[in-house]
C-alpha cells in the first residue's frame, strides 16, 4: 500500500499510489470506508469516491489488457505446438488438449465431414469420461457444429438440454447427458474461407461464455484450421512419395528385366542361327527359364529336351497343356506348374515347347516363352525341321473329301496315300458343334487328336469335321466328346456317322452325321454325342444306307410272318389295341369281338415278341414299325390284305 503520513486521510494521490504499486482491487475500495471513519465528508469525500471509481477501472483495464497478453501469448505457444506433430492424429489430441487448457474448460473435440455425404463424426476428444463421444455420427443439421461451419462464425449455449434454440437429436443428447456437460461451444475450423469442420468447448457447469473467451476460441479455430490442412497435405504428400518411390522401384525392376529379356533374346536367336542341332538351343533356352524345356513337333514329337518333369501322370497333364496352348495361341500353365507355348512361323503351327521355369513371376514367364518360341521358331525354319505344308495339305485332302459335287475319287485316294492316309480301310466321320460359337478354337484342341490317330480335321460350315480310323462311329464320337469338353469349357455337340471305306463315301457320310446333329439338337440333346446307329429308329430316317422294310421287318417280323402264314389279324389288332390307348375292351370293340379274342391275340404277340414288347422304348418301336408299315404300302400303291400290317 502506498505510503502516506501518520494522521492524514486517504485521497487521489493514495489512489495513484495503489495504481502504481499495482495494489488489489480491494485495497483501492478500502479507501472509501477509511476516508469516512477519518471524518471525511462533504466535497472531499465526493473527490475521494470518484478517484477510487476511477482507479477500479484503470484496475480493470489493466487486469484485462494483461489476461489479453497472457491468452496472445498462450496463443502463439499453442501455434508453435502445432507446427511440430507430423500426423493427423497426433495433432488432433494436441488441439484438442491445448484449447481445454487454454480456456479453461472441462472437454474439448473436433468434428469433421465423414467419407459419407452429409454426415459430420467426432474424430478427436480430450477431457472426456466416456467411451460414447469418439466417433460420433452428427447428422443431419443437430447440434451446434453445423450451426457454426454453415455461419462461419462461433455459436454458444450456457445450458446445452435446456436452449430450445438448438435442434436436438437423441445421439447428441445422450451423449451430452453421459459426459455431463451444460455449457457448450463451438467455433468452425476454418482454411481461407471455408470451414471444414467444428471445435468444440465444453463445460460441465452453467457457463456464460466472454467475449475474450469466443475471440480466443475463434483464434483457436483458426490456427488448428491451418495446422489440420497442413497435416492432410503432409499426409497426402507422404502417400504419393510413398506410391512414387514404389513405381520407381517397379520401373527400375521392369527395365532391369527389360534388359535381361534383351540379351536373352539376343542370345538365343544367335544359337538359332549358327546351331543345327536344336539340342544346345534347348539348354540355352533352358538357362534363360531357370527350368526344365522341351521342344515338341507338330505331331507330339520331342525334337529336343533337357531336364525333367517329375511328378505321377506328368506326361498327360503335359500333353494337355500343349493342346491348351494351341487353342488359345498364348502360353498356358497346366495344374502341375507346367507351362506350354505354341511354336508359330508365318502364321502356321510349327510345334510346342514344353516348359518347367524356375521360382519367376506370371509376367516375367510368359515373356520369357514367347521370346524362347520366337527363336525356336527361327531355328525351325532355318533347318528345315519344321513341316509348315504338312498341316495345310491335310486340311485341303479333308475340305475336298466335303466339296459337292466331289472330286475325282482316285485323285483324293492318291493324294491322302502320299501323307500316309489309306482311305480303303474303314473310317468314321465325326462332326463337333460347340454350343458357344468357338470352332475355331475346336479346331486348334482336337487337332492333337488327330495327330495321334492320324487322321484328318478341318473347320467346316460352323463346325469341327474329323475323319478318323475306326469301325466304331459311337465309341468314336464319345472319345471326341471326352476329349474337347474339358479343354473347349463349354458344351459341345458331336454326332458320328460310318464307317466308310473309299474316298467317294466321305461326302455321303458326312452329311449322314450333319443330320444326326441336327436330329440331336430337335431332340433337346445337346452336349453330348451319338451316332446315326444309336438314334435307334431315326437313325432309319437319317441313314440312307438302312432302308424302312429291314426296320419293319425287325421289329414286326415274327407278327407279320404269322399273319401271312395262318391269315389272322395279330397286326391289325396290334393297331388298333394301340389306337385305343392300350384298351383291350375298347380294342375288341372297333374290332367287333370279343375281348377274351383281342387278349389271346396280344398273348400270341407277345410269344412272338418277347415278353417286353410292351415295355416303352419297345412299344414306341412297335408303333413306329406298324405306322412306317401302313405309310411304305399306301406310298406302293398296296392294298391292305390278311397278313400284312394295316
Amino acid at each position: 500500500m502506498a505510503l502516506r503520513e501518520a494522521g492524514n486521510r486517504p485521497d487521489a494521490l493514495t489512489v495513484l499510489g495503489l495504481l502504481a504499486e499495482e495494489a488489489p482491487a480491494a485495497s483501492i475500495e478500502s479507501l472509501s470506508e477509511e476516508a469516512r471513519r477519518s471524518g471525511a465528508a462533504g466535497t472531499e469525500l465526493a473527490h475521494l469516491e470518484r478517484a477510487v471509481r476511477l482507479g477500479l477501472d484503470v484496475h480493470a483495464r489493466h487486469r484485462q489488457r494483461q489476461q489479453r497478453e497472457a491468452g496472445l501469448s498462450a496463443l502463439l505457444d499453442t501455434a508453435r505446438d502445432l507446427v511440430a506433430p507430423d500426423g493427423l492424429d497426433e495433432l488432433l489430441k494436441m488441439v484438442t488438449r491445448r484449447t481445454r487448457l487454454l480456456l479453461g474448460a472441462d472437454m474439448a473435440y473436433i468434428s469433421f465431414p465423414d467419407a459419407e455425404e452429409g454426415v459430420f463424426r467426432v474424430r478427436a476428444s480430450d477431457g472426456h469420461v466416456s467411451a460414447l463421444n469418439v466417433g460420433l455420427r452428427l447428422t443431419g443439421e443437430a447440434g451446434l457444429g453445423h450451426v457454426a461451419v454453415a455461419s462461419s462464425a462461433p455459436v454458444w449455449t450456457p445450458d446445452y438440454l435446456d436452449d430450445v434454440r438448438i435442434r436436438h437429436s437423441t445421439d447428441i443428447d445422450q451423449v451430452v447427458q453421459a459426459e455431463g456437460l451444460r455449457a457448450v461451444m463451438a467455433v468452425p475450423l476454418s482454411h481461407g474461407t471455408r470451414p471444414f469442420g467444428a471445435l468444440y468447448i465444453a463445460d460441465r457447469d452453467v457457463r456464460h461464455y466472454t467475449r475474450e473467451e469466443i475471440s480466443t476460441a475463434s483464434a483457436l479455430g483458426e490456427l488448428a484450421g491451418l495446422a489440420i490442412e497442413r497435416a492432410r497435405h503432409l499426409d497426402e504428400a507422404r502417400a504419393t512419395v510413398r506410391t512414387l518411390r514404389g513405381e520407381v522401384g517397379r520401373y527400375a525392376e521392369s527395365l532391369a528385366l527389360l534388359r535381361e529379356q534383351r540379351r536373352a533374346h539376343t542370345d538365343l536367336i544367335e544359337q538359332a542361327l549358327s546351331e543345327t542341332d536344336p539340342k544346345a538351343l534347348t539348354v540355352a533356352a533352358a538357362r534363360c527359364l531357370g527350368g526344365s524345356l522341351r521342344i515338341h513337333a507338330v505331331d507330339g514329337t520331342v525334337l529336343a529336351g533337357t531336364g525333367t518333369f517329375p511328378g505321377s501322370g506328368a506326361e498327360d497333364r503335359v500333353g494337355a497343356a500343349l493342346t491348351e496352348a494351341h487353342a488359345a495361341h498364348r502360353p498356358v500353365r497346366a495344374p502341375n506348374g507346367v507351362w506350354a507355348m505354341p511354336v508359330t512361323g508365318g502364321g502356321e503351327v510349327l510345334g510346342t515347347l514344353a516348359a518347367q521355369p524356375g521360382s519367376r513371376r506370371r509376367e516375367e514367364i510368359e515373356e520369357l516363352l514367347r521370346l524362347v518360341a520366337q527363336a525356336v521358331a527361327v531355328h525351325l525354319l532355318r533347318t528345315g525341321r519344321a513341316s509348315v505344308s504338312q498341316g495345310r495339305a491335310y486340311d485341303e485332302l479333308l475340305e475336298d473329301l466335303l466339296t459337292n459335287p466331289p472330286r475325282p475319287p482316285q485323285q483324293l485316294t492318291e493324294r491322302a496315300r502320299r501323307i500316309g492316309i489309306d482311305l480303303s480301310t474303314p473310317h468314321v466321320v465325326v462332326v463337333a458343334r460347340p454350343e458357344g460359337g468357338a470352332c475355331g478354337r475346336a479346331s486348334f484342341l482336337v487337332s492333337g487328336l488327330a495327330q495321334r490317330l492320324n487322321g484328318l480335321r478341318a473347320s467346316h460350315g460352323g463346325a469341327v469335321v474329323l475323319l478318323l480310323p475306326g469301325a466304331d462311329a459311337a465309341a468314336t464320337a464319345r472319345a471326341v466328346l471326352d476329349e474337347l469338353t474339358p479343354l473347349l469349357g463349354e458344351d459341345v455337340t458331336v454326332a458320328g456317322a460310318g464307317p466308310v471305306s473309299d474316298a467317294a463315301s466321305v461326302l455321303h457320310c458326312h452329311q449322314e452325321a450333319l443330320r444326326c446333329l441336327d436330329a440331336m439338337t430337335a431332340l433337346g440333346t445337346t452336349g453330348r454325342s451319338a451316332s446315326t446307329h444309336e438314334l435307334g429308329f431315326l437313325g432309319v430316317l437319317l441313314a440312307d444306307n438302312r432302308d424302312v422294310r429291314s426296320f419293319v421287318d425287325s421289329v414286326l417280323g415274327p407278327v407279320l410272318d404269322y399273319d401271312r402264314q395262318r391269315l389272322t389279324e395279330l397286326c391289325r389288332t396290334l393297331d388298333v389295341y394301340f389306337g385305343t390307348g392300350g384298351s383291350p375292351t375298347r380294342a375288341a370293340q372297333r374290332l367287333h369281338v370279343h375281348p377274351n379274342t383281342v387278349a389271346r391275340r396280344l398273348e400270341r404277340i407277345g410269344e412272338l415278341l418277347g415278353p417286353d414288347w410292351q415295355e416303352p422304348g419297345n412299344a414306341l418301336e412297335v408303333q413306329l414299325a406298324l405306322r412306317l408299315a401302313r405309310v411304305r404300302d399306301v406310298l406302293m400303291g398296296e392294298e391292305s390284305a390278311p397278313g400284312r400290317a394295316p
